[in-house]
C-alpha cells in the first residue's frame, strides 16, 4: 500500500471512528476524536456556527447525552488529503432525510483529528454532477 493509499485509509477510519462515537452515545470517543490543539468548528443542520473546542463538545454533549441522537449512518465517504489536512465528504441517512457532510481533519502526532464538521440537508430533488476522472484522481492529493 502506498503512503498516500494508507493515508486515506486512515482518514476514512476518523470519519467512521467519529460515526460510531456518533450512533453509539459514546461521549468520551466524541471528545476523544476532536483536536485538542487546532482551532475547531462545527455546523449542525439548522443550527448556527459553533467555534471553539468548548462549544463544539458542549453540542456534542448535549446531543449524546440526551438519548434522542438520531441514528445517523454514513454513506459514499470520500477522502481528500491536503498533506497534514485531509477531508472527508460523504452522505448521511437521518431518520429518512438526506443530509451531505463534510469531516475535517488534522494530523496531530500522526493521528487524523477532526478539526471540523459540517452537515446540511439536500433538497429533494437535488441535481446529481458526474464528477470527471481528472478530479477523481486529483482527490487524493
Amino acid at each position: 500500500m502506498t503512503e498516500r493509499a494508507a493515508g486515506a485509509t486512515a482518514l476514512l477510519a476518523a470519519n467512521e471512528a467519529f460515526y460510531r462515537a456518533f450512533v453509539g452515545g459514546d461521549v468520551a470517543a466524541m471528545e476523544n476524536l476532536w483536536s485538542g490543539t487546532a482551532s475547531v468548528a462545527c455546523v449542525h443542520p439548522g443550527w448556527t456556527a459553533l467555534r471553539g473546542r468548548e462549544a463544539v463538545l458542549a453540542s456534542w454533549r448535549s446531543i449524546l447525552a440526551s438519548g434522542r441522537a438520531p441514528r445517523v449512518v454514513c454513506t459514499n465517504p470520500t477522502p481528500h488529503i491536503l498533506g497534514d489536512a485531509g477531508f472527508v465528504l460523504c452522505e448521511e441517512r437521518v431518520a429518512g432525510a438526506a443530509l451531505v457532510a463534510t469531516n475535517v481533519f488534522a494530523l496531530e502526532r500522526g493521528v487524523w483529528k477532526m478539526v471540523h464538521h459540517h452537515a446540511s440537508p439536500v433538497a429533494q430533488e437535488a441535481f446529481v454532477v458526474v464528477p470527471s476522472q481528472q478530479e477523481d484522481d486529483a482527490s487524493l492529493n
